[in-house]
């Protein structure tokens, strides 16, 4: 029996399914303006057992959404630790040369990162992860977020750290507010 139990794990491997990850494998984010310096980060088992924590008991899109608000707040401090990011300050406060301070491609970039890492390990049920969105309403005013899909509604959602300094959880709105700079609450 314990043979066929082994046989069966290692076919579940090789096969491509997934299976909870004890740590995801060490992954690169943006560290500066523009997101031209990166740096490999890594979450050890535990880190990632209270990130997989954020999500064990959700009941409806609404509520993941407000899990992944947590979950990025919590990702960008455990990466901050390692990245240097945890200097960020909120918007484009302070000036780019600054080390630690991104902007919004660089926070874009990293929020959808920690997005596919999530979806990788089947924590999102409720949404899928899509590609980054840009907004430019005047010529020189040009801003970038993170996007997720709710799968059950066909909402697009934006997922935007930007606003706010390192460990806070971000903006998520429908992706139609988003692009046309509406005012958001947070709930």
């Amino acid at each position: 029996m314990k043979g066929t139990a082994l046989i069966l794990l290692v076919c579940l491997f090789s096969s491509g399914e997934s299976l909870a990850w004890e740590a995801p494998p060490t992954f690169q984010v943006c560290t500066d303006y523009h997101c031209d310096i990166l740096k490999p980060v890594t979450l050890d088992a535990a880190q990632w057992q209270a990130l997989r924590a954020l999500f064990s008991s959700t009941r409806s899109a609404a509520q993941e959404r407000q899990q992944i608000r947590t979950a990025i707040a919590w990702m960008e401090q455990q990466v901050g630790e390692q990245a240097g990011t945890w200097v960020d300050l909120k918007e484009n406060d302070g000036e780019g040369s600054e080390p630690g301070q991104l902007d919004c491609i660089a926070e874009s970039i990293n929020t959808t990162t920690y997005l596919r890492l999530m979806a990788q390990d089947n924590l999102l049920k409720w949404h899928q992860v899509q590609e980054r969105q840009r907004r430019n309403p005047w010529l020189f005013d040009i801003h970038w977020t993170a996007t997720i899909w709710d799968t059950q509604t066909q909402q697009r959602y934006a997922i935007d750290s930007w606003f706010f300094a390192n460990g806070e959880p971000p903006v998520v709105q429908p992706i139609e507010a988003w692009l046309s700079g509406q005012d958001f609450t947070l709930n």
